[in-house]
């Protein structure tokens, strides 16, 4: 038979070109049980991957950029899912009430799209990751890492940096204790830990770079909502 997703004649359980199984399975419960415990499974799956970018970071990503692609989750997956674990948290605990009251009392066009960037983490997360690799390419510019390179890096990075922010909400909303301003500076010491690790480990000037780089990319993505919220409410007024 040929196979149904490339049309590829198939002699075996697996098409030879693109894997696809000769013969797909029925979706029913067990199959979904299945893919979940294929997502959270910690061999593979995105329990393992957190693991590996909390205890070795910096190699663990050039391992996935170069070598090997099947033990961590797909990063683009991986932002979106850390990005939910972080909504789902803030939706119980509202860790971001006083931020998110203050947008909603501001009636300019950069309040509408911060709000937007806080309500849609797992797009914006990409987006702020865009100023970051711009910077990131430009401090590291010797090195060969293209801008898509930079860009997986900062998924798995930043995808991490969600689970902090995440993490220290919980313990807001069990305790009350004002510890939100501490998830910022976990945050970005792990973010500069491993961007740096992921260069060079070995050398402390990748270390200051990588800190500059994440800093000035944040500032420069807020700077552009500022910038494209301003533009947008002259041009309503005129």
């Amino acid at each position: 038979m040929n196979c149904l997703n490339c049309k590829t004649e198939v002699n075996s359980n697996f098409c030879p070109d693109c894997g696809q199984p000769k013969v797909l399975k029925r979706i029913n419960g067990h199959y979904i049980v299945h893919e979940i415990e294929h997502v959270l499974h910690f061999e593979r799956g995105i329990l393992y991957t957190i693991k590996e970018l909390v205890t070795n970071p910096g190699q663990n990503i050039r391992n996935y950029l170069s070598a090997n692609r099947s033990r961590l989750v797909k990063p683009i997956i991986f932002i979106i899912v850390t990005s939910l674990i972080y909504s789902i948290s803030n939706h119980l605990f509202h860790f971001q009430d006083g931020y998110m009251n203050f947008l909603d009392s501001q009636k300019t066009t950069t309040s509408t799209i911060s709000k937007w960037v806080q309500l849609n983490l797992g797009y914006s997360n990409i987006m702020m990751g865009i100023f970051i690799a711009l910077w990131t390419k430009l401090f590291f510019k010797k090195r060969d890492y293209n801008i898509f390179e930079i860009l997986i890096l900062l998924c798995f990075v930043m995808g991490i940096g969600m689970l902090i922010y995440a993490i220290f909400g919980v313990v807001y909303g069990l305790t009350h204790l004002n510890v939100m301003q501490f998830a910022g500076i976990v945050g970005l010491i792990y973010s500069t830990w491993a961007i740096g690790q992921f260069y060079d480990k070995g050398n402390a000037s990748s270390y200051v770079k990588a800190f500059f780089a994440y800093l000035l990319g944040m500032i420069s993505f807020s700077l552009a909502i500022i910038l494209v919220g301003t533009l947008i409410d002259l041009v309503i007024k005129h």
